[in-house]
């Protein structure tokens, strides 16, 4: 008897083989490597375009300045990174030392209001309901319009920019923090005042915990914002600083030590997103379960 077919579809032995397709699943995290490849792709085109602008530019007149080329890049940096001759003082190190000192204190303490308030808000209803029509506000009027205000008030020196940088910062932070904390279940919450918690051990040993790593991200998002109120104050009034010696060099139209300086500022950016990503990766990896940076 002869033998019967297998049930199902049978296969013809003429038909090439069938292959299987790589499914590459939305927001799976890439290797490393193709990551580093992936973002220098954007950084070197720019760098390509702004090299044949400045040679087009340099073809038709050989003084130009806008667009320096790379030896008068090498001529500002020597000026910027050589000790100044009647000072003695290298410009970039000075003015990076003063930047950074005013940054870190102007972000410090808006953030320092911005957790305190945002999560008496996120937890707390009556807060909530006092503070946050102040705070959306407060979030919508551009921090620059309220820089004459603060130098009448504060006058012109370092106290101002700090001030300005924690006031730009800490109204759209305190919301972020507010609603992150809203969003904490209300199960873990039930549960901890269950098991005899009281309010102050709910906030700062189960709220808070939680909300942390999305702090650090918006930190990270803040990063930029702060550098612009910092420029703008410096270029205003400051001795000494990034922002100020890009506005003291722009009269003379020195593009080489500007442009340094302008990547200087997004260097140092750079740095500081990394580390607060970092820290973020390394205290709390169950957040960056889904290989977020």
């Amino acid at each position: 008897m002869a033998n019967e077919a297998p049930s199902g579809k049978a296969e013809d032995p003429a038909a090439p083989p069938t292959r299987k397709r790589a499914v590459q699943i939305i927001g799976s995290p890439l290797p490393r490597a193709r990551q580093v490849i992936l973002g220098l792709i954007p950084i070197l085109i720019l760098c390509l375009l702004y090299a044949h602008f400045s040679h087009q530019r340099h073809v038709e007149n050989p003084m130009d300045r806008l667009m320096p080329g790379l030896d008068q890049l090498v001529e500002g940096l020597k000026e910027i990174t050589t000790p100044n001759k009647r000072t003695d003082e290298v410009w970039l190190w000075v003015d990076t030392k003063a930047s950074l000192l005013r940054l870190f204190k102007g972000m410090g303490a808006g953030l320092a209001i911005a957790i305190t308030l945002g999560l008496l808000m996120g937890i707390f209803s009556h807060v909530r309901a006092i503070f946050a029509p102040l705070m959306t506000a407060l979030a919508k009027v551009p921090p620059l319009a309220l820089l004459p205000i603060i130098f009448i008030f504060l006058g012109v020196d370092e106290s101002s920019k700090i001030v300005l940088i924690a006031l730009g910062i800490a109204p759209t932070l305190t919301n972020d923090i507010a609603l992150a904390g809203r969003a904490v279940p209300q199960s873990a919450v039930v549960k901890a005042y269950t098991l005899g918690a009281s309010t102050s051990e709910v906030a700062f040993k189960v709220i808070f915990p939680q909300i942390f790593p999305r702090i650090l991200d918006s930190v990270r998002l803040t990063i930029g914002p702060a550098w612009i109120f910092l420029i703008a104050s410096e270029a205003i009034s400051a001795d000494s600083g990034l922002g100020y010696r890009i506005y003291v060099v722009q009269r003379q139209l020195a593009m080489n030590v500007i442009l340094p300086y302008v990547l200087w500022i997004a260097l140092l950016g750079v740095v500081m997103d990394y580390i607060i990503a970092a820290i973020s990766r390394w205290g709390f990896p169950w957040a960056h379960d889904r290989g977020g940076h």
